[in-house]
């Protein structure tokens, strides 16, 4: 429980939220946490599926790492987009097919865990402690359909060749926020820059985070968002049936 010192602390933190803004404040917004985040710094942003936090150095992921209370055993993922996807990913055309049909066709947001392209020029951007820290087992993991807000930011990534880390803006094990003021204050403090944009879009009464789906298996690594609709548009139109979720209501 926060103590009232925490909850000042934490009131002094979040900015004002800008709900419904406009796409040129988007813009600009993205371009302020690159120039931070790039910079060294760290950014706590608005993303449709929950608040994410990102970062570019090892410096500032040793601070992420150290304000989320998460252990380095848990591996984050690289701030993606289709187009990053697309190019460094190493995918089948059928795989490559379904998570077009999931997440362009059906607008549905999806963490991709797939092998990527070890000498992809984006990738080797990474210093040898951030690759380790971004991959596992030669997968990456990339969240597509996480918001306008995110995909601008990601555009400036891959304009640049400047790969950012980012995982849930939350204590670890402490569950997802989708609002900026129920960030721990741990966590918040940590950040140069907030983006609050109100409630996630995607807001859910479970603490739920995207479905993360590896696609050299198919295996469901965590059922979140939008599970049932992403299982029924791969059996529909692929023939793929994932298991039932079991923390299905």
């Amino acid at each position: 429980m926060n103590t009232s010192n925490d909850n000042v602390m934490q009131q002094n933190r979040v900015p004002e939220a800008i709900l419904n803004p406009s796409k040129e404040k988007i813009q600009q917004d993205a371009k302020a946490v690159y120039d931070i985040v790039s910079g060294g710094g760290i950014g706590i942003l608005h993303y449709d599926v929950s608040y994410a936090i990102m970062s570019a150095s090892e410096e500032a992921l040793r601070h992420v790492y150290a304000a989320k209370g998460r252990s380095f055993d848990r591996a984050s993922g690289v701030v993606g987009s289709f187009e990053i996807h697309d190019s460094v990913h190493d995918l089948s055309s059928e795989k490559r097919a379904m998570v077009r049909a999931v997440t362009v066709d059906n607008n549905l947001p999806l963490s991709v865990i797939a092998t990527y392209k070890k000498d992809h020029p984006f990738m080797a951007k990474l210093s040898p402690w951030l690759l380790e820290m971004a991959t596992r087992d030669g997968t990456v993991n990339f969240l597509l359909n996480a918001g306008e807000l995110r995909d601008r930011v990601a555009e400036y990534c891959w304009q640049e060749q400047r790969p950012f880390i980012a995982s849930s803006a939350n204590a670890s094990l402490k569950g997802t926020k989708y609002r900026v003021e129920d960030i721990e204050p741990e966590v918040l403090a940590a950040a140069d820059i907030v983006i609050n944009y109100g409630p996630s879009r995607h807001i859910q009464t479970k603490s739920l985070s995207s479905t993360q789906i590896d696609f050299r298996t198919m295996k469901v690594v965590r059922f979140g968002i939008f599970f049932e609709e992403i299982s029924a548009v791969l059996k529909r139109d692929f023939g793929v049936e994932l298991p039932a979720n079991p923390y299905a209501a």
